[in-house]
């Protein structure tokens, strides 16, 4: 998977610019808060309808504009795709071959990518919220049927979280099982997902852990809880979960169990690597979990996704710089850095630089 070309209209800092990327390494250049981010969230943003970086879409639109536009086409197995999102102050329209999407799930994972910055540091040492979102986006651009679920069960939630904030006990406890049932099913589906994942994630994790470390760690990654059999098993202790929660949930006004409060434990050399760890052994652990991602999607849909390094490899020494490096081979890469001579110790790359908002021909 390749993208040939991206347009960015009054987004961000760039009023209309068109970059054009190859197959190989693309580094992107320039001074400290001239777009060179911007440019690296536009994509990822294409491919998971969600910046890594803000909570509303309106904080993507140029100052001033009225709109702001992205649109990219890329070239995969099954030949050329035109992806474009049009966002709006309150609103966002987005388009697949040019054909209007009204679902999100349909547009998510036409092009996928995997995003790492030096901000990536959160999925190791802040709260559980970082690694469920990094679970929901990673397995959402794989999986269609897994984007649904996840958006089926957050409706329903927010149904029963209203429920649990009425005055009449009686009413709740008569109402709840209704809500349950659903969101078990649900849950279910999304909670199989993530067991079957993360099989994968921590295999792969711990192999590019060991090599960024010369096998002087061990990284291993597992769900914090664990649910046995199938989808329908996974259900009925779900359903149990639930209703031994009931006096609690009420008193808390909330769901207090399920796959929106749940975590995964990341352990270097057994060890809690959010309460252990040093910076440098949890930017390797969460680098390590995004090459993890990247050997994921290759096998999943038979290719790789684009792998974006923003400002990465000045957060390396040396050594881990090669190592990394080596590692994108054979992948398309949209590497940020403010000097380019200074980590790629000659390898070949298309290098774009950007002032402004605007790329320096």
């Amino acid at each position: 998977m390749v993208i040939k070309k991206l347009t960015l209209k009054n987004f961000r800092n760039y009023e209309d610019e068109t970059f054009e990327f190859t197959d190989g390494l693309n580094i992107l250049t320039g001074q400290n808060a001239q777009g060179k981010t911007n440019c690296a969230e536009a994509v990822f943003y294409l491919c998971t309808g969600a910046s890594l970086r803000i909570r509303h879409d309106r904080q993507l639109i140029r100052r001033g504009a009225e709109c702001a536009r992205v649109s990219a086409v890329l070239e995969n197995a099954y030949g050329s795709t035109a992806l474009e999102a049009a966002i709006f102050e309150s609103r966002r329209e987005l388009y697949l071959n040019g054909n209007r999407v009204t679902r999100s799930v349909d547009f998510v994972g036409n092009m996928k990518s995997v995003f790492f910055s030096p901000g990536e540091l959160r999925l190791i040492q802040d709260g559980p919220e970082e690694r469920r979102r990094f679970l929901n986006l990673s397995i959402s651009q794989t999986s269609r049927e897994y984007g649904a679920a996840l958006l089926r069960y957050q409706r329903i939630l927010e149904q029963r979280n209203n429920l649990l904030k009425e005055r009449d006990a009686n009413f709740i406890l008569d109402t709840l099982p209704v809500w349950d049932e659903q969101l078990a099913a649900y849950a279910a589906r999304i909670l199989a997902r993530r067991r079957e994942y993360l099989v994968s994630l921590s295999r792969y994790a711990a192999e590019a852990h060991a090599f960024l470390t010369d096998g002087a760690e061990v990284l291993t990654i597992a769900a914090e809880r664990e649910y046995a059999g199938g989808e329908d098993e996974i259900a009925r202790t779900f359903l149990k979960e639930l209703g031994a929660s009931y006096e609690r949930d009420i008193r808390l006004g909330f769901t207090s169990v399920g796959p929106h409060r749940d975590d995964i434990k990341i352990l270097i050399d057994g060890a809690d690597a959010r309460g252990f760890s040093s910076q440098g052994q949890a930017r390797t652990a969460a680098l390590s979990m995004k090459l993890a991602e990247v050997e994921i999607f290759r096998n999943v849909s038979g290719e790789a996704p684009v792998l974006i390094l923003d400002d990465v490899l000045s957060e390396l020494d040396l050594p881990r710089r090669k190592k990394l490096l080596s590692c994108v081979k054979g992948v398309q890469c949209i590497l940020t850095c403010t000097h380019a001579e200074r980590v790629l110790y000659g390898a070949e790359s298309n290098r774009i630089r950007i002032r402004g908002g605007k790329i320096v021909r």
